[in-house]
């Protein structure tokens, strides 16, 4: 079972909750910028960007082994930050957190955001 983070639309409150899962994201983590990008997480995508353009730069410096190491280490790091950013997203465009759920699916999870409307 995961558990799964459940937003409600202020503006649509008959639509179903979104629910995010606070598990690591093999998505964000094999394709940084896409996953940012889909989920218009611009202040991850502009971090992620910065980041690789300072590995980048630092390459000649400290060699290609080391500079695909810290790339695999921000890609990791991404993996682990993907559910709090889609939180704090969907929080700064208008989502009221309805709390926590246990779930097999994300689907189900959706669905028991019903209980905690009424």
């Amino acid at each position: 079972m995961t558990l799964y983070a459940l937003y409600r639309s202020v503006d649509d409150p008959t639509a179903l909750p979104v629910a995010v899962s606070e598990r690591f994201s093999w998505f964000a983590a094999l394709l940084p910028p896409v996953h940012a990008l889909v989920h218009r997480l611009w202040a991850h995508l502009s971090f992620f960007l910065l980041a690789l353009v300072a590995i980048v730069l630092a390459a000649p410096f400290i060699g290609a082994d080391a500079g695909t190491g810290l790339y695999a280490v921000l890609a990791i790091a991404c993996g682990f930050a993907a559910p709090g950013a889609r939180r704090r997203s969907l929080q700064r465009s208008g989502f009221v957190p309805l709390g926590h759920r246990f779930a097999r699916d994300i689907d189900t999870a959706r669905i028991a955001g019903f209980e905690v409307r009424s």
